[in-house]
Order: C-alpha cells, then structure tokens, then sequence
C-alpha cells in the first residue's frame, strides 16, 4: 500500500517540476538606449557622441577636422548652459541628452511622413501607407 502511494507521489512531483514555469515577464518599457555603439572609451568614443550629439549629429562630427569640432562643440556647450555660469552641472548635461534624443526621434518620425505621404498633401491614406510600406502600387 506504501509503494503505489509513493509511486503516485513521484508521478504528480515529476508532473508538476516539468511544467511551464509560473515566472512573470518583466512588463516595463524600458527607454531606447543612448547609441546602438559599444561603449569603451579605451577604444573610442562613439557611444558618447551619439548620447551626446544625437545619431545623425555625431555622423556630421565625424566628418569634421578636429578644430571645426571644437569650435562647434563650444557652440553646443554654451547652448547646453542654461543658466550661462560658465558651467555645465549633470542636470544640464542629461536635460541636452534627452534633447537631443527627443530631436533625433521628432527627425526620424518626420522623415517617415515624409516617405509615406507619397502625394503630400499632409495625410497618410491606406493606399499610400500600403505602397510605402509593403511595395503595393497606388
């Protein structure tokens, strides 16, 4: 009688461990990333340029010498000093980076309109999202 009731115990114990796990997913949205770039300053500073300047600024800054980088740099650092002390505090530092993040997003969204709105008359039909997106013909 002890053994078919441990048997029936070991079947329900093996059932139950093999199961789905009960475990939750994680449900927050977690904001993009700075940059898509590894982030190393021993090898380079990419990854800080695109937090920094924003994606498509950084490409532009790349093509610089490094005396117009500077000197555009000291442009941006008097924009990022908002209360013009002569320096900028973390708080201004990350209030430029979310800036700049938002700006290169408000740029991205525009710039897809743009592609979708195929006889620009300010709206996105079906027809003209159909086209732009899965190559249909108007």
């Amino acid at each position: 009688m002890l053994f078919p009731r441990l048997l029936l115990c070991l079947v329900a114990w093996a059932l139950c461990s093999s199961g789905k796990p009960t475990e939750r997913k994680e449900r927050v949205v977690r904001e993009a990333p700075l940059s898509t770039r590894e982030h190393d300053d021993a090898q380079s500073f990419d990854y800080d340029h695109d937090a920094f300047l924003g994606a498509e600024e950084a490409k532009s800054f790349d093509q610089l010498t490094p005396e117009e980088s500077k000197e555009r740099l000291g442009k941006i650092v008097g924009k990022i000093d908002e209360d013009g002390d002569g320096f900028v505090t973390v708080e201004e530092l990350k209030a430029w980076i979310k800036f700049a993040q938002k700006r290169w997003i408000y740029e991205d969204v525009e710039r897809q309109w743009k592609g979708h709105d195929l006889n620009e008359d300010g709206l996105v039909s079906w027809e003209e999202y159909k086209n732009a997106t899965y190559g249909y013909i108007l």
